[in-house]
Formats: structure tokens, C-alpha cells, sequence
């Protein structure tokens, strides 16, 4: 496709002061796609996450739709062939209830011969289930655990399976579960499993005497009084979204909504700390964003907008002593048919002298209605929950995801951030389809809303270097970082598994909506002697096995 002119000047001014990153991308792996199964099943989060088991070459793929894991036999990468199916509804369960009909399965997790899945109930307020199969696909046992369990992994060692327990709210915001962990101790027995091996982690520590930490995001109704301090209004607020067992004796948990992590000791099954990310300044240098799908082109510039971190996955390594997060800062927001903080800029009333944006508005010549105009900041999602001062006006103004990549000390400190790299590098391999959404071939659909989306991250190592894969949700593709010396992380590869020529739903536009990415080491590919990346993309309903090559 020809670029079209207003694209071509657009792009000149989004790069404006800016060294092409086809000159800046450090020594690296190469990602060249090997084979792909595909379910056939369009828009239907038909594959999410995916888990590999080195002892059989064989993937387990959640289908969602299907309430089931698919297994696909991987021996022979370039044609991934499926085996046969996870089913879990209908299991037993070790507390006497049965897996019911219309379950989901959202996770899975492989350690040696044992398989776990993680399965919402059909009323996704209820508790959920963990089903155990062995990697032929026998079912084994269940136990009972927290409402909406999102994600699982297993601890290094396989003997402790942890399950993000989600517990989002129903649609009319009437009830609330609990957001927790469970701590299931599997020891290579999960045949043998009671409920008596479920115990499970919570936040009512902090709806007592204990201080939330500021930065750390509770908000949003309360089911009894509307009022902070009601008890359990922080135990049913925070909603653990993804999980890394970095030891076998703890984890850190990331909450997204709640732009933070928890700190999980695994002895105790007890949360002993919650740490806020803090927000990104989007008028800081480097920290630029495109954030109008109006504007006439690409323009990222800096504007007076915090992006909220809010990562959903994320990965862990340790440089010199430290334990480091590694987060692809996705954006989440609360929106329900009972509560939503849900906005754009526009249909804000801002502070005319806020200390934050008047500046920016008398350096520009603007007034605040000029500010929330379409093509500046008006179509720019942004929560109304964050940033609202006691007289009704907003004073700050909070955007979700940071359209980026960041290493986090486990304190919480920021270490290194890819700031606006993501969109410019996108703007320059693919600017007629800049920010494009994943169900349409679009211009610009998503640069009022999280950007390109990182929606998960996998850390492996190649000769001796670490690098990161983060996978973009909207305009596909996976962002390839050397991140061996986290405050000097360096942009590798971009690689985008997706045909633009072709419409969304039909096979010719391959991977669309990368969600799961997973690193398989050298020493246990299918390809012998060379790594490979896998990414399971929900959209496409596709998986594709990558060689990474040095």
C-alpha cells in the first residue's frame, strides 16, 4: 500500500530529533516464525496462554471458548499438530463439587508430568476450581479456589502451585468478591490433593490497622457505605492479575487496577507488603505519545497526562543481588454497567489554575477547551476516578498502561523505562497502519486508548544475554530488548507475525492480539540447540512457534 501524504508528513514530524531506529537496535536475537496451528476461531480468545512440556514437545494452549486447553504436539515445529483436548467441566473435585458447565478455563501451568488449569465459574463471582491432568490428558483431581482464578504458575520447584484470584465484581456492581491468592501444596501428588492443601492469601491485613501505602489505587463504590474505611473495601478492591514465583519461597503479584504488586511470602501464604508502580510523566522528554485518533496523522508529543504503569504480565530476573520486574504496562480499566471510570478528556471539567496543566496551557496559547478539543486531548481515555479534586474539577489527568516496557527494582523503584519507543518504532516500520487496532486494518484506531497495548512479557536467555519479549495486544508483533544491564535495556527487533493486506478473520492476516508468550531455553526446544518463542495471539485464535536465532 502507497503511504498516503498526510501519513508521510505526519510521520516526519513524529520523528522529528529522532535517530532511526533501524540505526539504533543493538546486537540481538532474530525472530524468524517456524510453524503455526490456528483454531479457526476468529475473536473467540480461542488461544491465550500457552505452556510448554519439554519431556513430551507438547503445548497446552487455553481455549476459552472451547472451556477446554488444547494439546498440541510440537515435535515437529514447523507443524504444530494438535493431540487432543483439556475438558474440564464435569471433574470432581476434591471439596465434593463438580466442575460445572459453562466454566472457563482462563490459565495453565506445566511442571514435569502434571498439568494444572485454572477455571472460572460460569458465575464468575463464585469460586472457582483448579483441575490437575497429567500430560496425557488424564484428569487427576480438583481442588476449590478464589473467585475469577485468572492466572496460575508453579513455584521453580513444582511443589507449590499459586493462582491469581482475580475476584472481579458482577456487571451491576452488586457483589464484590475478595481478590486473593491460593497456595496449593502439590508436591508432585496433585492425585492425592484435599482441600485441606488450599490455603489462601488475602488483604484484610490492610482493612484493619495495617497503612495502605500511597500510590497503591483503591477506588471505585463501596457495596455498604460508598465511605474508605469500610471494612473489606480493600480486600474486595484489590484484584491480583498475574503471578511470579521468583524463589520457592516467594512471589511477587501484580494488581493491576490497583497500579501495584504485592509481595508474597510463600511459607506463611501470607502477603507481606504492597507496592505502588507510580505513574509515568508524559510531558518528561522521551516520554512522548500520539494521543488522538483525530489528529491528522502521527504526532507524539509530550502533554500534561500521568500514564498509570498497570502492567498485567510480567517476568522476573536477578542482576547483581537484586530481584528485577520486568512489565509490559497494558492499562486497565474498572468499567461496569454498575461502575465505570471510564472517560475522556473531553467530558471532563478541568481546574482552570491547576498547577499541572495551566502551565502547559499558557505555554501553548490554549485554554481548557481548547486542551479537550478532538485532535489535542479530547478523545484521550482517562479515568475519572484518579485525579478528581474536591470541588468536582479535575486537576491531574491519568491515562492507563504506559504504552511501554519497564524494569522495577522489588521495591518498587523504576530502574529503566522504553518511554515512547514502542509508537516510534511502530511509526517507522508500519506507519499506515500506526497504532492500528486487532480486529480491523486501521489508521490510528487506538491512539486515544493504551496505544499498542503491551499485554505480556517473557524474559529468556541467548548466548550468555538476557532479553525481553514483550507482545503488543492491538497492532501485533513482539518488541525484542537486551535487558543483561537493566539501566541500559536496548531496543533489538520489532517482528510483526501479522498481514495487513489481508482482512481480520480470514487466515491471510495470520497472529492477531498477541496475549500468552512463552521461552522455550535451547537445552529443551523442539528445535535442538536453538531457542524458540512461543505466542499464543487471542484474537487470530493462532499459535506461532518462533526460532530465535543469534
Amino acid at each position: 500500500m502507497r503511504k498516503t501524504t498526510a501519513v508521510a508528513a505526519a510521520l516526519a514530524v513524529a520523528l522529528t530529533g529522532a535517530a532511526a531506529h533501524a540505526d539504533e537496535r543493538a546486537d540481538g536475537p532474530a525472530l524468524a516464525p517456524l510453524g503455526t496451528y490456528s483454531t479457526g476461531a476468529f475473536d473467540q480468545a480461542a488461544a491465550e496462554i500457552v505452556a510448554h512440556d519439554p519431556r513430551h514437545q507438547r503445548l497446552f494452549v487455553v481455549n476459552a471458548q472451547a472451556a477446554a486447553v488444547e494439546v498440541l504436539d510440537v515435535s515437529d515445529p514447523a507443524a504444530p499438530a494438535k493431540l487432543f483436548d483439556l475438558v474440564v467441566p464435569g471433574t470432581p473435585a476434591a471439596d465434593g463439587s463438580v466442575v460445572e458447565a459453562g466454566a472457563v478455563a482462563n490459565s495453565v501451568a506445566v511442571h514435569g508430568d502434571t498439568v494444572a488449569v485454572a477455571v472460572e465459574a460460569a458465575d464468575r463471582t463464585d469460586p472457582g476450581w483448579v483441575v490437575f491432568f497429567d500430560t496425557r490428558g488424564n484428569a487427576l483431581n480438583a481442588v476449590r479456589v478464589g473467585s475469577l482464578p485468572d492466572m496460575a504458575t508453579f513455584t521453580p520447584d513444582g511443589r507449590l502451585l499459586l493462582v491469581a484470584n482475580e475476584g472481579e465484581p458482577d456487571d451491576d456492581h452488586t457483589v464484590d468478591p475478595e481478590g486473593s491468592v491460593s497456595v496449593i501444596k502439590v508436591n508432585r501428588r496433585p492425585a492425592a490433593l484435599t482441600q485441606r492443601d488450599v490455603r489462601t492469601a488475602d488483604f484484610r491485613a490492610w482493612d484493619g490497622d495495617r497503612e495502605l501505602p500511597g500510590g497503591v489505587r483503591v477506588f471505585g463504590p463501596d457495596l455498604s457505605t460508598g465511605e474508605p474505611g469500610t471494612p473489606g473495601r480493600v480486600a474486595r478492591n484489590l484484584e491480583p492479575e498475574y503471578i511470579v514465583a521468583d524463589t520457592a519461597h516467594s512471589a511477587h503479584v501484580v494488581l493491576q487496577e490497583a497500579n501495584a504488586f504485592a509481595v508474597l511470602d510463600l511459607r506463611t501464604a501470607e502477603v507481606t507488603d504492597i507496592v505502588p508502580f507510580g505513574v509515568k510523566d508524559h510531558l518528561e522528554p522521551g516520554n512522548e505519545l500520539d494521543p488522538s485518533d483525530r489528529d491528522g496523522g502521527i504526532d507524539l508529543r509530550n502533554v500534561p497526562v500521568y500514564g498509570m504503569y498497570q502492567p498485567d504480565g510480567f517476568d522476573t530476573y536477578r542482576h547483581r543481588g537484586r530481584t528485577l520486574l520486568v512489565t509490559a504496562n497494558e492499562g486497565d480499566v474498572r468499567d461496569w454497567d454498575g461502575y465505570s471510570e471510564d472517560a475522556r478528556v473531553k467530558d471532563l471539567e478541568l481546574c482552570e489554575d491547576s498547577p499541572r496543566l495551566r502551565p502547559y496551557l499558557d505555554a501553548h496559547g490554549l485554554t481548557a477547551a481548547d486542551l479537550q478539543r478532538d485532535e489535542n486531548l479530547g478523545r484521550l481515555t482517562v479515568s475519572s476516578a484518579t485525579g478528581l479534586t474536591g470541588d468536582g474539577c479535575h486537576d491531574e489527568l491519568y491515562s492507563f498502561g504506559g504504552r511501554s516496557f519497564s524494569i522495577f527494582t522489588a521495591d518498587g523503584d523504576l530502574v529503566f523505562d522504553s518511554g515512547s519507543e514502542f509508537e516510534r518504532v511502530i511509526a517507522e516500520e508500519n506507519p499506515e497502519f500506526f497504532n492500528s487496532n486487532h480486529t480491523e486494518n486501521g489508521f490510528e484506531n487506538r491512539s486515544d486508548d493504551k496505544g499498542p497495548e503491551p499485554e505480556g512479557v517473557t524474559l529468556g536467555e541467548v548466548d550468555g544475554r538476557v532479553y525481553a519479549f514483550i507482545g503488543l495486544e492491538r497492532v501485533g508483533g513482539v518488541m525484542v530488548y537486551d535487558v543483561t544491564d537493566p539501566e541500559d535495556a536496548a531496543f533489538v527487533d520489532y517482528v510483526n507475525h501479522r498481514d495487513f493486506s489481508s482482512e481480520p478473520g480470514t487466515p491471510g492476516a495470520l497472529d492477531l492480539g498477541p496475549e500468552g508468550l512463552t521461552f522455550i531455553a535451547a537445552e529443551d526446544s523442539p528445535v535442538p540447540g536453538t531457542p524458540v518463542l512461543v505466542v499464543a495471539n487471542e484474537v487470530s485464535g493462532t499459535t506461532t512457534l518462533f526460532r530465535v536465532d543469534f
